[in-house]
């Protein structure tokens, strides 16, 4: 066996020298290693929750009391005479067997489903709501329902319907105010375009009584030289 040289782990033999060829500075050390996870912290259960879990308690219990010494003994009459004993050790032996997997069962649903934290949730949730009704000092407390005056009542009741109706209509209305605006703005261009013919037509007519101002000045020449083209064509 090789001496091992003063100053150097005998235990890291041949670890210090992989270490270091991998590391590339031949210091030997191991990488640190990754933290712990943090322990769970059972929530305390608010008085939702504790009364939650007492309604399941006694749900349990009051289940399971039906599987009594009575009924079970019921059930097998020969062996309750003849060996009572053994037949009480399996009935006690059934009781707590399905009282172990109910609570068991019973506690995964409410840790999957996070119960005690949504309950003391809740728990704040209400206690809000009571300072901010404390704080806002309401001196009359609400009416109950069934003291409300029909008209509120219907009121009430028509509000969600009514208020449907409104939007749909609402929504129609916008699309006929739309259809109209397009409309109106097709007109005005229709009527613009008819202002323009207009003034073109009124143009052309100007031109026309101009022209025709003009030959009326020569009209009367121009009949006497046609006829006398007449009279020198019917001569010759």
């Amino acid at each position: 066996m090789a001496a091992v040289p003063s100053g150097q782990d005998p235990t890291a033999g041949g670890g210090g020298s992989g270490s270091g060829s991998g590391n590339g500075n031949g210091s030997g050390q191991r990488a640190p290693s990754p933290p712990l996870p943090t322990r769970h912290t059972p929530l305390t259960p608010g008085p939702r929750a504790s009364r939650f879990q007492q309604v399941l308690d006694s749900s349990l219990s009051h289940t399971l009391g039906k599987i009594s010494w009575d009924n079970f003994a019921a059930c097998y009459p020969t062996i309750a005479a003849q060996a009572p004993a053994v037949l009480r050790a399996v009935q006690k032996q059934m009781v707590d067997r399905l009282t172990a997997l109910c609570k068991k069962e019973f506690d995964s649903v409410l840790q999957s489903r996070n119960v005690v934290a949504k309950l003391n949730e809740l728990e704040s949730l209400v206690s809000d709501a009571e300072r901010r009704r404390d704080d806002a000092g309401i001196a009359e407390p609400p009416i109950p329902p069934h003291l409300l005056p029909p008209d509120q009542v219907l009121a009430a009741h028509l509000a969600p319907h009514l208020t449907q109706q409104q939007s749909q209509l609402n929504a129609k209305l916008q699309t006929v105010q739309a259809h109209n605006a397009k409309l109106f703005d097709d007109i005005q261009k229709q009527r613009a375009e008819m202002q323009s013919l207009m003034a073109l037509l009124q143009k052309v007519f100007e031109d026309i009584d101009g022209a025709n101002s003009q030959i009326e000045d020569v009209a009367d020449d121009l009949a006497k030289e046609t006829r006398l083209v007449e009279a020198e064509m019917t001569e010759s």
